[in-house]
Parts: structure tokens; C-alpha cells; sequence
């Protein structure tokens, strides 16, 4: 499915601390497909990387127990406040992706990782460039998650995970089917550069990964179902 960045609305938050990332195009194509995923009050979720906790509290509101966890003691804090003043329990725990939650499982995973390329090649550990770098080729969160998604989804269980065209959607959707999980893009959208792809255009270009006179960036949805 394909649809124009207009009709893709981030969800509102009452709550946002500096450093922590705000939903944008990326947080409201992944929040369509939640609501498309029939949640209820049976479905748990997990959100991996929760950042401010919009697509956790979407989640809540639908009636699932959820719990979301993000690395950056700010999000965390972020999250709590937003599921307070929205009136919504969420779990929240501070953690380095499914490490935060051993040996637990889910009926529904979702996430909408750090994705964007990177001179550096290692992510940052800290600054607000922790939301949003992913190494060279912006997939060190992506193929972790990737590799992740057998342990914490349940049998039928479902993962989304977006991110931008930028990183390959075919890579993840080989990495999910190594994983042994049944994937395919369910949404596209093409969507204006941000701040941060307008700043590091000339680098992107030197590397390859877009043409100079581009400036819209395609963001993909991909479903993974645990066979």
C-alpha cells in the first residue's frame, strides 16, 4: 500500500522532554498499522524503542497491556508522564531493546527504531543524535531487531517495524525470513526530508544512497508474522 505523507497524521503526545523523539511521518504510518492489527484487551504488546511513547499509549488506548522500553533514561521518563496524563496504563521498563524484558513474549512487537545512515559507524551513546543515527548503513537497531523477533513474539505473533527506504527494505525482509518469520511491506509512504537528511544530504549523495536532487524519503512498514 502506498499513500501520500498527508494522509499519514502523527499522534498527538501532551508531553515531550528535549532529546527524546517526537512522533513524525515514521511514528503515524506505524500507528495505522497497530490499529489495523484488531488490539484488544488479550493482546500484549511490546514496544521497542518507545521514545516518547506514542505508539505505546495508542496501543493502551486500544486496551492491550503494554509495556515499552527505550535505552534513554529521558524516554523512559517521557513515556511515564505521557501514559499518566493520557490516562493509560503502560508498563515501562529502561533497557537496551529485548534485553529489557528476558524471557519474556508478546502477541504484538512494534517499533520504530533509530534508521537514519551515519558517517559514523558506530551509533552514539548519548545526545539527542541516539534517536535517530543507526551506523553507516542505518540498519545496527534494525538487524537487531530483526534478529530479536523470534524470542519475543509469541506463536501467530506479529512484528512491525518501520523505517526509511534508505536502509533497504528487502535487506530486513531476508533478515525476517532467515529469522523464520512469514514478512512483507504493508505500507509505504514518501514523506519531506527532516532536519537531519537535509543536513546530511552532501554525505548521503558522496555515499549513494540518494540522488542529489532528491528531497522526499520513502518510509516502509514491514509485517513479520511468527509462523
Amino acid at each position: 500500500m502506498t499513500v501520500d505523507s498527508l494522509a499519514v497524521v502523527p499522534p498527538a503526545l501532551p508531553f515531550s522532554l528535549p532529546g527524546v523523539y517526537a512522533p513524525q511521518w515514521d511514528t503515524g504510518l506505524l500507528a495505522r498499522a497497530l490499529h489495523r492489527e484488531g488490539v484488544g484487551a488479550a493482546t500484549e504488546v511490546l514496544d521497542l524503542g518507545t521514545g516518547s511513547g506514542a505508539l505505546a499509549v495508542q496501543a493502551a488506548r486500544l486496551g492491550a497491556k503494554v509495556t515499552a522500553v527505550d535505552i534513554s533514561r529521558l524516554a523512559v521518563l517521557t513515556t511515564r508522564v505521557n501514559a499518566l496524563l493520557s490516562g493509560q496504563r503502560v508498563r515501562v521498563r529502561r533497557g537496551d531493546l529485548a534485553d529489557a524484558v528476558p524471557g519474556r513474549s508478546y502477541d504484538l512487537v512494534v517499533s520504530n527504531p533509530p534508521y537514519v545512515p551515519s558517517p559514523s559507524a558506530r551509533p552514539p551513546r548519548r545526545g539527542r543524535a541516539r534517536a535517530w543515527d543507526a551506523g553507516r548503513d542505518g540498519r545496527a537497531f534494525v538487524d537487531r531487531i530483526c534478529a530479536a523477533a523470534p524470542t519475543v513474539l509469541r506463536p501467530g505473533g506479529v512484528l512491525l517495524i518501520v523505517h526509511s527506504g534508505l536502509c533497504g527494505s528487502r535487506a530486513t525482509l531476508q533478515r525476517l525470513a532467515h529469522a523464520g518469520l512469514r514478512a512483507s511491506v504493508t505500507d509505504r509512504a514518501v514523506v519531506p526530508y527532516g532536519p537531519v537528511l537535509r543536513s546530511r544530504r552532501p554525505w548521503l549523495v558522496r555515499e549513494g544512497l540518494v540522488d542529489g536532487a532528491e528531497n522526499r524519503e520513502e518510509l516502509v512498514v514491514i509485517r513479520a508474522e511468527q509462523h
